[in-house]
């Protein structure tokens, strides 16, 4: 028996709709691009010409043959748009940053079970080949007990770009747009923190938000620094790691968005594969004798993430990235902007059970 596939629309055909979603769903078998709304400039039919071009969001809602829909629009309209998906009975991904507060992330999450529906946050970065290589690197245990990490994601754009997705206050600067990255990573390979302290800066001529951000999570056997910046010309390591027995260092080197950027079409697997000097290193002790390691990077692939879309949809397999995620992560960025505004660390605190 032939599998119905799955039938998908884009609310946007911009840059994340035409880089990160339409090529990916393009590929898989189980997916077909069915469209993308496009109120302005029709795009879409001229890379995907079997597709849809829809002038509004009602018209998507009405469309019975539609089962799966993705809200990548700004993020100051990423909850009223998903509210609605979900209530047209759509199942339904949210792009990063998921929403503006906690309360709309949890808002989101119970309606969907409400529903019925599956409700995902799209959160690639955790298919980045630096961070796999991260996560793999903690598994071992040979670090031992972590007490101090950082995760970094830094750029050098010391001009802005008009960009409305992260340099406009409704959606937010640095902070919503590589911020929700990092706090995703975070939560994902340590848990939710008790507390967190913070701090914004604007340092582009100009810029109406922040493109520096710097935040502590308090944890009681650790410490775990999230930062970014927007001028940075020579990076920081994305990924270090202290514990007791050892420590990695990992630069930034997922070449993934590189790729897509120039036009490449994204694969199954061996989609990116990085030279060896980008490899991290491994310092531990091992029978009383330091030992230093170059680590192999693992070979990071965002077809990952809509594979597991597929398995939950289909084979009822646990959502990688769930909105119960999304407001875990929505928890930590409130606290972080309290921290902001009251200058003192503030605690981590949460509606329900997580």
């Amino acid at each position: 028996m032939i599998e119905k596939k799955i039938n998908t629309v884009i609310l946007g055909y911009g840059f994340s709709g035409s880089i990160f979603f339409a090529p990916f769903f393009d590929l898989h078998p189980a997916f077909e691009l069915h469209g993308a709304v496009e109120r302005n400039r029709k795009r879409i039919q001229i890379d995907y010409p079997q597709v849809k071009s829809y002038n509004a969001v009602d018209e998507v809602w009405k469309d019975a043959s539609v089962e799966l829909v993705v809200v990548n629009t700004p993020i100051e309209t990423h909850f009223e748009l998903a509210k609605q998906s979900l209530l047209a009975g759509k199942h339904t991904i949210v792009e990063k940053t998921f929403t503006n507060t906690a309360a709309q992330a949890l808002a989101l999450y119970e309606l969907a079970k409400e529903k019925n529906l599956h409700l995902f946050v799209y959160q690639n970065r955790r298919w980045d080949s630096d961070f796999l290589t991260t996560k793999k690197v903690l598994e071992t245990g040979k670090l031992g007990n972590i007490v101090e990490a950082s995760i970094s994601y830094d750029i050098f754009l010391p001009e802005l770009r008009g960009d409305v997705h992260t340099e406009q206050p409704a959606s937010g600067g640095e902070f919503n747009n590589r911020g929700s990255h990092v706090v995703d990573q975070a939560i994902y390979l340590f848990g939710l923190p008790e507390a967190v302290f913070a701090g914004f800066a604007a340092f582009r001529k100009s810029s109406p938000v922040e493109d520096y951000f710097e935040i502590i999570l308090f944890y009681s056997d650790k410490r775990v620094k999230v930062r970014a910046t927007d001028i940075s010309f020579m990076h920081q390591p994305a990924y270090i790691l202290h514990g007791t027995e050892g420590s990695f260092i990992k630069l930034r080197s997922d070449i993934q968005e590189e790729r897509l950027l120039k036009g490449e079409k994204p694969k199954e697997n061996a989609w990116s594969v990085e030279p060896e000097e980008m490899r991290g290193r491994l310092s531990y002790m091992e029978e009383g004798e330091k030992v230093v390691l170059p680590v192999d990077t693992e070979d990071g692939n965002y077809y990952a993430y809509f594979e597991s879309v597929y398995q939950t949809m289909r084979n009822s397999a646990p959502i990688a990235v769930s909105g119960l995620d999304g407001y875990k992560t929505m928890l930590v960025m409130d606290a972080a902007r309290e921290s902001v505004l009251k200058k003192c660390i503030v605690k981590v605190a949460p509606k329900i059970i997580v």
